[in-house]
Parts: structure tokens; C-alpha cells; sequence
């Protein structure tokens, strides 16, 4: 009886089972060699997606290699250019580059020691500040008071009581030590920061540690500021220092639409213009004030008039 309800003959029934079976078998087959061909796609397919990975990787390494090699090779060369401009001049002559582009070299450190080589005495003694020293008597082949060699703080301690003081206290000590040459470095017409007046705190510090007399705040202001303008006190603009350093400068024009006696360093105009002195007398000052030098009077009869510490 097939799906109808019809009757049908034994061996027709027994042929469409066979056929049934027969369109079965292949259909299996083809299966299998379908999914073998889609495996196979699919392994191929992984394949091609590795070996296009392979070479995306390797160019992406090469480039971030020349990148960085390239980064280093400048990094270099920027390396190379600062320290030539660092470190290529000597400590005594200093360089600066204009807003055009030009370099003006400041040579006043050699210009005063040749000074004093040849318009000195040999024998002569020359007092600054111990930075100084060795320059002095490397280049100027003169003696000093104080130099490098820092061992000595009493006598350091002397020489930044003598700064510090006014002229009539620092002649005394002057005398004492038999200096002829007083050499102050200064950078209120440039703007060199590293000049005395921006160590002369350190000079007081020292000499206050040995002379009781020599009080650190006195030398500040009445808000508490170091300072060089109006508003200094009478200890800072009397002391030999500020008076070595700013002498004759309250006449000088150093800044377009500033007025006279302008500090181009400490950004401020001076308060203390008229300046003298009495034991000591100008000697030499260099191109650009960098280096000034001073030169104690030697007149037998001023030795009454210099008072006592």
C-alpha cells in the first residue's frame, strides 16, 4: 500500500526502495565532496589571509624602523648644535644672538686682563671676588687677594666685608691687605646675570659669619626684597660694591624709552645716581661694562682721613 492507500505490486514497491536507496548514496557523496570543497575554500581562504598579513607587518616594521632612525639621526645633529653653542666658546668670552640673526661676542673678560698685563705693575695686588681669581692670575699674571682655592673663608670673609662695606670702613681693610687694584664684574648694561651685583648677597652671608657687623637684612628693602632701585636701603646703595658697580651708570641711556641709570639685568632703574668716591678712582671699565676696575689712591696725606673699622 503506498502513501495513497493504493495497492502496488511487491517488486515495484522493492524497486522504489532500491532506487530511494541508490538516489541516497550519491547525494551523501556529493555532500561530503561539497563540504570537503568548502573546507578546503576556507583553509585556501586562511591561507591568503596570512600570507596578506605577512608583508603588511614587515613594511609596517620597516617604516617605524626609518622613522625612529631618522628621529635619532636629527635628535643628533640638534644635540651636536646646542653643545657647540654651550660649550664651544671659553668661559671669558661670551656670544649672543641678535633678533636679525647676528652674534655679538662680548670679549671684556680678556680685554680687562690685558689691561692689566700691560698697564700695571707686576708687583701689584689686585682684590675681586674669589670667582675670579685664577682668570686674573692666569691671564693678567697679577697677584690677588682671594681666588679659586676656597679653603681660606676668613679671608674670603674679608674681602666681602670690604665689598660690603661703605668707602670710608672697606679703605681700612684695603689698606690692610695692600691692594692697588679693586675689579668689579658687572652686567647692568647687557643684561649679563651672573655679575657681582647678583652675588654680592652671598659676599655679605660670608663676611656676616665673621664680622657681627655686616647684618644681612639690612641690605633688603622694607619688603623684604633685594633690590637696587629707590626702595634700597641706605646700606645697599653706601656699600662699595653697589657703589663700584653703578658709578657714572646714572648718566647712561641703556633701553630705548627707559630712563637713565636702567639696569637691563635687574630690570630696573637705580636709585642711588650720584655717586663718588674718595680713596679710590676709575681706572678702566670695558667696552660694554662688563669689567670695571678701580684704582686705590696712594697719597701719603689721605692716611689721616682714613678712619678706623
Amino acid at each position: 500500500v503506498n502513501a495513497a492507500g493504493e495497492k502496488e505490486h511487491p517488486k515495484k514497491a522493492k524497486e522504489g526502495k532500491k532506487k530511494k536507496k541508490k538516489s541516497n548514496a550519491p547525494k551523501s557523496a556529493k555532500g561530503k565532496e561539497i563540504l570537503e570543497k568548502l573546507k578546503k575554500k576556507q583553509r585556501n581562504g586562511n591561507k591568503v589571509v596570512r600570507s596578506e598579513k605577512k608583508p603588511v607587518t614587515f613594511v609596517t616594521g620597516v617604516m617605524v624602523t626609518m622613522a625612529l632612525l631618522i628621529l635619532f639621526y636629527f635628535y643628533t645633529i640638534h644635540c651636536t648644535w646646542v653643545t657647540s653653542i654651550a660649550y664651544s666658546s671659553p668661559s671669558i668670552v661670551l656670544a649672543a644672538v641678535n633678533g636679525d640673526g647676528s652674534k655679538t661676542v662680548f670679549d671684556d673678560f680678556r680685554e680687562a686682563y690685558q689691561w692689566l698685563k700691560f698697564n700695571t705693575d707686576p708687583d701689584c695686588r689686585v682684590m675681586s671676588w674669589w670667582d675670579y681669581g685664577y682668570q686674573i692670575t692666569a691671564m693678567g699674571n697679577r697677584t690677588v687677594i682671594v681666588d679659586n682655592n676656597t679653603r681660606n673663608n676668613t679671608h674670603i670673609a674679608r674681602v666681602g666685608y670690604a665689598m660690603a662695606s661703605p668707602e670710608e670702613r672697606s679703605i681700612k681693610v684695603i689698606r690692610e691687605l695692600d691692594v692697588d687694584y679693586v675689579l668689579v664684574v658687572f652686567g647692568g648694561k647687557i643684561g649679563y646675570s651672573s655679575d657681582d651685583i647678583n652675588k654680592f648677597l652671598w659676599m655679605v652671608r660670608i663676611s656676616g659669619g665673621i664680622f657681627p657687623e655686616v647684618v644681612e637684612a639690612e641690605y633688603y628693602n622694607a619688603q623684604g626684597m633685594y633690590t637696587v632701585d629707590r626702595s634700597a636701603t641706605s646700606t645697599m646703595t653706601s656699600s662699595l660694591m653697589y657703589s663700584m658697580c653703578y658709578y657714572r651708570f646714572g648718566e647712561m641711556m641703556t633701553q630705548y624709552g627707559r630712563p637713565s641709570g636702567f639696569d637691563r639685568t635687574r630690570n630696573t632703574e637705580i636709585g642711588k645716581k650720584d655717586i663718588s668716591f674718595r680713596y679710590l678712582e676709575e681706572a678702566f671699565t670695558s667696552e660694554h661694562w662688563m669689567v670695571r676696575i678701580y684704582r686705590v689712591k696712594k697719597e701719603p696725606e689721605m692716611d689721616e682721613y682714613i678712619p678706623s673699622i
